[in-house]
């Protein structure tokens, strides 16, 4: 559950309520996800304002997620923010959530230059894994995206088949630093044009360690960090194949 209050570009205050109720079944349950944020989206946003240091009424509009996401979860937020703008009588915008992670890099932040369109960007959050094609602020055309798992899905459910705890994903990334990224393959999956597919190689990675594991059961623990930085390689290369193929059919070379 997350607040900010933006003037113009810049940040005023950024908060976040993480939602630890989901580790003890392994993954988000949507029912629990949108009552954890019926219980923080009033103190969240309180805090938000409070650390811009100015009151709901020097507001002079609320934009909310409208998806894609949890229809619960997009609820507790769309239903407070309508709220919110009817009471204040102020403008109420609808966003995006995939367009939002693009145009995000044109927050005023220190250090960093802002992009020039037309530009691609690689968006991999939650269950998208997409390449787009930014011409504008408000004209952007998927180029490759995901036919079956997203990417986040499948560092989790490798962290899963390694008897990790959820959420796995970030796991995965802190024993790979540790390890030879080198030291196991997976094959690639030959997946046409800009698309991914993640599916395949999810079941490699559990066949992998099912034949590994009946060889010697103490495989994971004695290899968990060459583990994770093989798993974390190929994706990364899947990802960065792509991203090059794009770069040549497009001929933009920012991103």
């Amino acid at each position: 559950t997350a607040a900010a209050v933006l003037k113009d570009d810049e940040v005023m205050s950024n908060l976040v309520a993480r939602q630890s109720i989901h580790e003890q079944y392994g993954g988000v349950v949507p029912e629990l996800a949108s009552r954890a944020h019926q219980q923080n989206i009033v103190p969240v946003i309180d805090a938000a304002l409070r650390k811009a240091n100015i009151t709901k009424e020097q507001l002079s509009a609320i934009a909310f997620t409208q998806g894609p996401g949890l229809m619960g979860s997009l609820l507790v937020g769309s239903s407070f923010a309508k709220s919110l703008a009817m009471s204040l009588q102020i403008p109420l915008i609808a966003v995006n959530h995939m367009h939002a992670h693009i145009l995000a890099h044109f927050i005023d932040e220190e250090g960093f230059e802002k992009p020039t369109f037309p530009f691609l960007a690689l968006t991999i959050s939650g269950g998208h894994t997409q390449i787009v094609k930014v011409n504008d602020f408000f004209d952007m055309e998927i180029i490759g995206e995901t036919t079956d798992d997203a990417v986040g899905e499948a560092f989790d459910k490798s962290a899963k088949i390694l008897g990790l705890p959820y959420p796995g994903g970030p796991l995965i990334d802190k024993y790979a630093q540790l390890g030879n990224p080198k030291a196991f393959s997976f094959t690639k999956p030959k997946v046409p044009n800009l698309d991914f597919s993640f599916s395949g190689l999810k079941t490699q990675i559990l066949y992998f360690i099912q034949k590994k594991v009946a060889e010697n059961p103490s495989f994971i623990d004695e290899n968990l960090n060459d583990i994770c930085a093989s798993i974390q390689n190929i994706i990364i290369e899947i990802l960065m194949d792509k991203l090059k193929l794009a770069i040549a059919s497009t001929g933009i070379n920012s991103i």
